[in-house]
């Protein structure tokens, strides 16, 4: 039971992630994703094509606008498609399950710890989480600001 709710928790989360900016953000293409015609280099207007290609797929009723259900429909195909390559590269032994052992080991969790952990004693206070949090918060709206003003 414990590892079907933790499952069970990883798919939320997927969707959570994946839902908040299913066109908006989402993963980076890759080169050749963007590199339509297949010479080497990425243009501009392959850029704005695959932009489009991406608002054509959502806008499954064909109206130029995209609603919240064309949204969340978006959003959750691409968590559908992340977690069965998830499955894909982390099951194992090919039982359609994921044990706790078979899930993926956090990369950088001890990294980030140590970053809150300002005063290093091995925990982190509720002020160290409540400043890094704050940091994160200046730094997501740096970084949106500047996605705003490179469009």
């Amino acid at each position: 039971m414990k590892t079907k709710t933790f499952i069970s928790a990883i798919v939320l989360a997927a969707v959570a992630v994946s839902g908040s900016s299913a066109l908006a953000k989402g993963p980076r293409p890759t080169f050749q994703e963007l590199d339509a015609d297949g010479d080497g280099q990425v243009t501009q207007a392959e850029i704005a094509a695959h932009r489009n290609q991406k608002f054509t797929a959502a806008d499954t009723d064909g109206d130029g606008q995209l609603s919240v259900e064309e949204m969340q429909a978006a959003a959750q195909a691409k968590a559908g498609e992340r977690v069965s390559k998830m499955f894909e590269k982390h099951d194992a032994n090919s039982d359609g399950f994921l044990s706790e052992d078979e899930l993926p080991k956090p990369r950088r969790a001890s990294k980030m710890f140590e970053r809150i952990d300002a005063d290093g004693n091995g925990s982190i206070s509720e002020q160290e989480y409540a400043d890094a949090k704050d940091r994160m918060g200046r730094k997501h709206k740096r970084h949106q600001k500047s996605d705003t003003d490179n469009n």
